[in-house]
């Protein structure tokens, strides 16, 4: 059996999961209500994309998102630097080998890519599905890497849970195609069925975003590099009250109903405003975040899940580049010097994103898992 938490922590979560489920579906609506345009466009399933002209490319707008990327990239480089001054020597870990199905893993996802990238006219008919098997071997070889360097995996230590989120999954990224309605940031080209295929085919590929990044987290956190570094630093003791919390999430709501008004000039909230939401509803309730760890001087949970959004952002724009269903980004002012697809400043949205991601992941772990975040043996 799997051993659970108490029945009151699970209703919180799941309190919290439909308190912000509410908060996303909602206060865009009440932005588009106030703007005064249709909301019937808004409210079609499945979510439509459309190619859009945005306000063209500006200097100053540029530099203000660059200063800001720079700034945090700074921040990251001054604190990996840190070595904690009771830092012990690194013991020479056991290796492993990569299992059997990690390098059928590798096999499928190398053949994969070679038919995403190609146009043979036999696999015609197949060509706008190769991503799901790109993304399905891509999360079993991370997870054989997870084996070759511990022992073990997401997958081998709770796989219901793991199973669990791919559905989540699925669900977690129709949220931000539904947001994604009311500023037209990407569209899908090649992606030409009906509603019902196009809902299926949607689906799948969505499911494999939190394995991938949950999974990708899971193998940085295990590098001995990462290990040594990210923690041991100074406290930050001003941890955010529950008013300052409630501000946050106020302000935050406000944002996703602003960027329905403004939606050229706050188009960059949608990825920033579900993450504090989330984290302030948790800290509302005394739920722990990614962040909590900061308070003991410990970087680690909250690099590691931006760190493998980042990583998966990369492989995901590749992949997508010479891909026949694939999504075009059409973003206003910052639309410059593109590294795939993806104006090269949109690869900061990751960061965030990631760690929405992960704690996302965490409120299934605390319905599913115990506090160790592992199965008992035998379950």
């Amino acid at each position: 059996m799997i051993e659970k938490k108490s029945r009151s922590d699970i209703a919180v979560t799941s309190a919290i999961s439909i308190v912000f489920s509410i908060l996303i579906l909602s206060m865009p609506l009440v932005g588009i209500f106030l703007s005064g345009r249709p909301v019937e466009f808004f409210i079609s399933f499945p979510p439509l994309t459309i190619y859009t002209v945005h306000h063209p490319f500006s200097r100053m707008v540029f530099l203000l998102y660059l200063a800001l990327s720079v700034g945090i990239i700074t921040l990251i480089a001054v604190v990996a630097r840190h070595k904690p001054t009771d830092l012990k020597p690194v013991s020479s870990e056991k290796k492993w080998k990569l299992p059997w199905w990690g390098w059928i893993a590798l096999a499928v996802l190398t053949l994969s890519w070679f038919l995403a990238w190609t146009r043979l006219s036999w696999f015609e008919p197949f060509q706008r599905l190769t991503f799901i098997p790109l993304w399905f071997s891509y999360i079993m070889l991370i997870n054989g890497l997870c084996v070759r360097r511990t022992g073990t995996c997401p997958i081998l230590d709770a796989p219901i849970f793991f199973i669990g989120l791919f559905p989540l999954s699925a669900l977690f990224w129709w949220f931000f195609e539904y947001l994604n309605q009311f500023v037209q940031n990407w569209f899908y080209t090649g992606v030409d069925y009906g509603p019902l295929a196009y809902s299926l085919h949607a689906s799948i590929s969505f499911s494999t975003v939190l394995p991938a990044v949950y999974s990708t987290r899971t193998w940085i956190s295990t590098h001995k590099g990462f290990k040594s570094r990210f923690h041991g630093l100074p406290p930050i003791k001003s941890i955010p009250s529950k008013l300052v919390s409630r501000l946050v999430l106020l302000f935050s709501c406000a944002g996703l109903v602003g960027v329905n008004i403004w939606p050229e000039e706050l188009f960059a909230l949608i990825w920033l405003a579900p993450l504090l939401i989330l984290v302030s509803l948790k800290n509302i309730v005394g739920q722990s975040t990614l962040f909590s760890a900061m308070a003991h001087g410990d970087w680690r949970p909250a690099i590691s899940a931006a760190m493998a959004a980042l990583l998966c952002g990369f492989f995901w724009e590749m992949w997508n580049y010479h891909s026949l269903a694939k999504w075009i980004y059409s973003i206003p002012y910052v639309d410059w010097y593109k590294i795939f697809e993806m104006p090269i400043l949109g690869y900061m949205g990751y960061l965030p994103f990631g760690l929405l991601c992960i704690e996302v992941t965490e409120l299934l772990k605390g319905c599913f898992l115990n506090t160790s975040g592992r199965m008992r043996p035998g379950a």
